[in-house]
């Protein structure tokens, strides 16, 4: 079959499909009999010089897909298949791929260097293939190779850094690579592709570099060929060069002091006259000094000793030359930039690294930015006019609002007058700047806001008529209007003001989401945003009638929904797509009108066309629906009570349907919350479903394909179970706590280096305890002591938990909580486990200390629970 291969992969790319399906047929019949010949075949035709260039390049492609795949479970499965193949077929596999490195065609050479990384991923953590790094310097350093072959061998140490870590390789090896990395970037040595292919290759081995750059001399020398590289002729290397500069900006910022002139000069020149790709890079460079200021600055704030890091306040040192550069960016605006958020440009990368200066250095901006906004407001020219705009709004977070409220108010009026300027980048910049405005200078609850009685008129009759503009100007009103709600929440009798217009708001969103040109521009699912947010933020005490009128809008909205013609699999997405929208509208109206015992009983009478509406919902294939209206049921059951008994009968097999739906996971975890919220509503109610839920939760547990994170939701829901059903809850214990010592299990193994494993692991933590409080709680008063054997398990478990000091705070609570739980519900049963167990002192007076008033009064409360059994 090997013999065969060139023909099967030229075939598997014939225009003809019974041709192309019989040969991925043999091809993966040729996987599946003998995979390291297959392997081998493949890695013989990506290496052979005479083969066509078709068949190489999807050998490579099969290659890198048998080796590596996106799925977690899929690729350790290949990489444990690679570690079974014979040692030797390895070796010639991996001769072939270096060899191909020095092929005359670059698609060989470039698909060779990404097999390369790939196998060095699995091999070299492992401490095998200890030569490859040798072997690809031994490239570097002999004079007479040609150039091919050493930009596909920069190519490859690129992609074998970005694949490893850096404690995957010794100092001297670290040392090795980035030589000839460094030396491959030398103007007078290499030709422009093997330049090119040494600074990418640079950029994935900077986080290497850490010993060297403590090196005064090896860091001057990687710094002075990064800067040489940035002024090379050639356009993508001086990108690459910048690419560098930055990830450098971010990655040794506490090391760039001595550089700092000539890189201000290098990016200055860049921005100011160099092509837009390696401008943007220049101006990413400071955004990127910025973002490591801004976060030393939380630091100082949060932080006091002596071992706080340096801050070198270079944007400080730099505000004067660097603001003025910025601001003549702003003039650089593009034709069409407003009509699509996926452009990026040098107007909006200056917008951005202006706002991030501001927040850096505050008040000092303010000053800096002023005058060119008054010289260039009132100009002819619109790319005057919005410039000026845009760099009003990109100071607003930073400076103090005592600096901000005088130019704030002095400005707004004429900001609402230049809504109806000619220019649609102008409006559209104006809408954004009012909403920044209503986001961080309107805060009534907080005692400060741009809106009063005697301007809130004119400023929603603005808002109100310029929400008709193009799409793009109406998206950002909608933006503007969102904001001016959310000020308002928590306002109480403040947000009365609001209360008069809220009719003609909700009217023109209604409007704004059935517009005909809406759908490109996201119109739509802005406007019902930010209804959503105008019913969540208004003030309930006046505005229930009006919130009441609207239920029935939305619902019959909903309605005609699924009546719609369905031709094609765009209308089944824009149908999907608004009736998720319309689910969501209602579930903020189910939660606003039922969080006062006054409002409640409108939902209580609307209750059954609700769910027949969510039922019909259900029975459209669509998971971003399945979502939203599982997210409605939820508020609804939670509205509703015990009442919501009634909807089970037809609602459970949805119920059902979602806890199975291990590929939406989304939809499985919002079913598995939404479980809770109906236990919570119908208490022993529930029990006649338990059996079936039960069994559900259990088997998504033990799955391998259900995506982890719905599994901490999954603990959560067992506690809300158990408190609603009480002693009859004893039927699954003893299942549900082998799953919680499980779990606690995997939470002990978990990397600690590993950022986004330890949040998991906090989550599960924190959720295995919360299931605890609500067996034990279900128990309190019936069947306690059916708890007892697990007491001594648990109490160990939260042991462990206080000794981990990277623990997070919600988890010290919950842990806290089980604690006194595990007191209230045993009594005098714990008292010999906490005597053996004198830890809880230490923890309780550690909590006790806590800044966190939560965390005190738990501990408070645990503390006297644990005194009551210990005097008992």
């Amino acid at each position: 079959m090997a013999m065969e291969i060139t023909q099967f992969l030229l075939s598997a790319q014939s225009p003809d499909a019974n041709v192309r399906t019989e040969a991925e047929t043999n091809l993966t019949r040729f996987q599946e009999q003998n995979l390291p010949s297959f392997l081998l075949s493949l890695s013989v035709e990506l290496a052979h010089n005479e083969k066509p260039i078709e068949s190489r390049r999807l050998a490579g492609i099969v290659l890198k897909n048998s080796l590596d795949a996106k799925d977690a479970a899929r690729k350790e499965h290949l990489v444990q298949q690679w570690m079974a193949i014979d040692i030797s077929i390895k070796s010639q596999i991996k001769d072939l791929l270096l060899r191909t490195l020095g092929s005359v065609a670059t698609e060989a050479r470039h698909t060779s260097a990404q097999v390369i990384a790939k196998i060095a991923s699995i091999e070299i953590p492992k401490k095998q293939w200890p030569e490859l790094i040798g072997c690809l310097l031994n490239n570097m350093t002999q004079q007479d190779k040609p150039a091919g072959l050493k930009q596909a061998t920069l190519e490859t140490l690129g992609y074998v850094c970005e694949e490893i870590s850096h404690e995957d390789l010794v100092q001297d090896e670290v040392n090795a690579v980035l030589t000839a990395v460094v030396q491959g970037m030398n103007l007078a040595e290499h030709s422009s592709e093997v330049r090119l292919a040494a600074a990418r290759a640079l950029y994935n081995a900077l986080d290497f570099a850490q010993t060297n750059f403590e090196n005064e001399m090896e860091r001057n020398y990687i710094m002075k060929m990064v800067c040489e590289t940035a002024i090379s002729k050639e356009v993508e290397i001086r990108q690459a060069a910048f690419e560098c500069l930055v990830s450098i900006a971010s990655t040794y910022y506490e090391k760039l002091e001595p550089y700092m002139q000539a890189l201000f000069e290098l990016t200055s020149n860049a921005v100011k006259g160099d092509e837009e790709a390696v401008s943007l890079q220049a101006i990413e460079f400071w955004s990127s000094i910025c973002d490591e200021e801004i976060e030393l600055q939380e630091y100082e704030s949060t932080e006091s000793g002596d071992s706080e890091p340096p801050h070198s306040r270079f944007i400080e040192k730099a505000l004067s030359s660097l603001v003025p550069m910025l601001l003549e960016t702003l003039l650089k605006q593009e034709e069409d930039q407003d009509q699509d958020d996926s452009i990026w440009n040098l107007s909006m990368a200056g917008g951005t690294c202006l706002g991030l200066v501001s927040r850096t250095v505050g008040d000092a901006i303010v000053p800096l930015v002023m005058p060119f906004v008054e010289a260039n407001i009132l100009k002819p020219e619109w790319r005057c006019r919005e410039a000026a705009t845009y760099a009003f709004g990109s100071i607003l977070e930073g400076p103090s609002i005592d600096k901000l409220s005088p130019l704030v108010h002095a400005g707004l009026d004429f900001l609402l007058k230049a809504m109806k300027d000619e220019n649609n980048h102008v409006r559209d910049t104006t809408a954004w700047t009012l909403s920044r405005i209503f986001e961080l200078l309107h805060s009534p609850a907080g005692g400060i806001s741009v809106i009063s009685s005697e301007n809130i008129q004119q400023i929603l009759g603005v808002l109100l008529e310029s929400i008709n503009d193009t799409p793009n100007v109406a998206e950002k009103i909608c933006g503007a209007i969102y904001y001016l709600c959310q000020g308002y929440f928590e306002a109480g009798q403040a947000s009365s003001v609001l209360t008069p217009f809220l009719t003609d708001i909700i009217t023109q969103l209604i409007r704004t989401a059935d517009r005909t040109d809406g759908g490109d521009s996201k119109l739509r699912s802005s406007a019902y945003e930010t209804l959503n947010e105008v019913v969540r933020c208004s003030y309930i005490v006046d505005t229930s009638p009006i919130i009441e009128q609207l239920l029935p809008v939305i619902m019959n909205k909903l309605g005609q929904t699924l009546e719609l013609q369905i031709v094609s699999s765009d209308d089944r997405e824009k149908q999907g797509d608004l009736q998720a929208s319309l689910c969501g509208v209602i579930q903020v109206i189910i939660q606003k009108l039922s969080s006062t015992d006054e409002t409640r009983p409108i939902i209580l009478r609307a209750s059954d066309q609700i769910m027949a509406l969510f039922l019909r919902v259900f029975a459209c294939r669509s998971s971003t629906v399945h979502e939203e209206a599982m997210l409605a049921i939820g508020s609804l059951a939670y509205a509703c009570g015990p009442k919501f008994e009634n909807y089970m009968g037809e609602f459970y097999r949805y119920l059902e349907m979602g806890l199975q739906n291990f590929e939406e996971y989304q939809v499985c975890s919002i079913t598995v919350g939404v479980v809770g919220d109906i236990s919570r509503a119908l208490d022993d109610k529930v029990l006649q479903f338990c059996d079936g839920i039960m069994k559900h939760l259990l088997n998504d547990l033990g799955s391998n394909e259900l995506h982890r994170s719905v599994k901490p939701h999954i603990f959560s829901c067992f506690g809300d179970i158990a408190l609603a059903i009480g002693e009859h809850f004893e039927r699954y214990v003893l299942y549900v706590v082998q799953a919680m010592q499980q779990a606690a299990a995997v939470c002990a193994q978990l990397d600690a280096n590993d950022e986004e494993l330890m949040e998991y692991g906090n989550q599960l933590r924190r959720s295995i305890f919360e299931a605890y409080s609500g067996i034990l709680q279900g128990f309190k008063d019936s069947k306690p002591e059916v708890m007892l054997p697990y007491a001594s398990h648990l109490l160990q478990f939260i042991e462990v938990v206080f000794l981990d000091r990277q623990r997070d705070e919600s988890v010290t609570k919950a842990a806290v909580a089980v604690m006194g739980d595990l007191a209230d519900a045993l009594g005098p049963n714990t008292k010999l486990l906490f005597r053996d167990r004198a830890f809880y002192i230490e923890f309780l007076g550690e909590c006790l200390q806590s800044d966190d008033e939560s965390i005190k009064e738990t501990a408070t409360w645990t503390q006297g629970m644990i005194g009551r059994v210990m005097v008992s």
